[in-house]
């Protein structure tokens, strides 16, 4: 099996860290607390006290950190520790344009790297669950996929534009983060009419959910608005919603209705409330025409 590092060993890190090494990886770690790496001795991991130490040798060095800035720093403080074979795999949630500038400069100084981010919670990496992307040069992605495969449940490789796994991420995050602030917003109406929040999260089981997405997220990426629930009416619905939480605090529901409000405003009251997606369309400028919030 190989001899792979992980930089980087928060929860995430931890748990991939501990999979590698009961898979029979050979697994040396570094953090920057070092209590946190410690934890994991009992895994029979090697804990290293510097980057450049925790790396040498590895084939294989996984980066599990918290943004840019950290990245950066980690793999300058690894410096001339990296093996000539290693390849760099970064599972950091970072800035795309960030993520293209730290490829080119890696490629120029002759490392190999792929950005590789995840969907899985810690426990779904302890058993190689959820979903990998992954974007870098294709023979380096061959070169590793196979190793990769085993650490997820899904591996979805981009391609070689090297920013466009970071913009994916982003963009389900984005998914996961609303639908989940939405989400706390049926829980505060259901405490404001007297209803258990379980209950009230069962009624999602009556909506496909998917199909939802699927087939209006496509016609709003399409721009197409023919209404079948109209944005006035929608807004409507929603002064319903703020008057049942009766000033309980909400997370996006009066966002929503502000934006709606631009957008009747302007004229779309009897277009569908997807109109909401109008000025994410390609070719409009850069802050919308229609009040973007």
């Amino acid at each position: 099996m190989a001899n792979i590092a992980f930089l980087g060993t928060g929860l995430l890190g931890a748990a991939f860290a501990e999979a590698a090494a009961q898979r029979g990886d050979t697994v040396t770690v570094w953090n920057r607390s070092p209590d946190k790496a410690r934890a994991l001795t009992g895994f029979g991991i090697r804990v290293a006290s510097t980057p450049a130490e925790a790396v040498g040798g590895a084939r294989r060095v996984h980066l599990v950190l918290k943004d840019d800035a950290v990245v950066d720093e980690v793999i300058a403080a690894a410096g001339a520790g990296f093996s000539a074979e290693a390849v760099l795999i970064d599972h950091s949630t970072t800035l795309p344009p960030l993520t293209a500038e730290r490829a080119q400069r890696l490629a120029t100084a002759g490392l190999k790297y792929l950005h590789c981010p995840v969907f899985m919670t810690p426990a779904a990496a302890r058993k190689a669950q959820g979903s990998m992307l992954a974007a870098g040069p294709a023979a380096v992605f061959d070169s590793v996929k196979d190793e990769l495969a085993r650490m997820t449940g899904r591996l979805e490789y981009q391609g070689e534009r090297s920013d466009l796994a970071a913009v994916n991420k982003l963009l389900g995050n984005a998914l996961i983060i609303s639908l989940s602030a939405a989400t706390a917003d049926v829980l505060t109406l259901a405490q404001a009419s007297g209803v258990d929040g379980e209950a009230a999260v069962r009624l999602f089981g009556l909506l496909d959910l998917n199909t939802i997405v699927a087939t209006r997220g496509a016609n709003m990426a399409r721009g197409r608005f023919a209404p079948s629930f109209e944005l006035a009416m929608a807004r409507k619905d929603l002064g319903l919603m703020l008057a049942t939480a009766g000033g309980r605090p909400l997370a996006v529901l009066p966002c929503v209705a502000d934006r709606m409000d631009r957008l009747i405003a302007a004229g779309h009251g009897a277009d569908d409330f997807t109109v909401l997606a109008i000025d994410a369309l390609a070719g409009r400028a850069q802050g919308g025409e229609h009040g973007a919030a």
